[in-house]
């Protein structure tokens, strides 16, 4: 990628993977429908943008889509909010390996169609 461009081309699009317990996925989905206003904010503040989940019911698969002008700083302020912290053990139980920000499994981009 070379400096010019429009800012969009210069966005990192990201995907990740989580698991849910499959057994909690009705609650979890429930908790989402209103996501703590203070997290929604915390993440425009810390450079998330695009961003969604993607569940599979039936195994709990996650899939997450964000779309951010630098992943690593964008996760790294994300954890620096007493309010990630406070969602994320909020959103542990949920999950088969604890807090989800701990257990996100990126994928690797390897074609883009634009």
């Amino acid at each position: 990628m070379t400096d010019e461009g429009t800012t969009a081309d210069k966005m990192q699009r990201v995907c990740f993977v989580m698991h849910l317990k499959p057994e909690r996925v009705t609650d979890y989905l429930a908790v989402h429908a209103s996501v703590w206003p203070e997290v929604l904010d915390a993440l425009r503040e810390t450079g998330w943008t695009n961003f969604s989940l993607f569940v599979r019911p039936d195994d709990g698969l996650v899939v997450g889509y964000v779309e951010t002008a630098d992943y690593e700083m964008s996760v790294a302020e994300m954890g620096r909010r007493d309010v990630n912290t406070r969602w994320q053990e909020t959103m542990a139980p949920y999950f088969d390996s604890g807090r989800p920000d701990q257990a996100v499994q990126r994928l690797e981009q390897y074609f883009h169609l634009v």
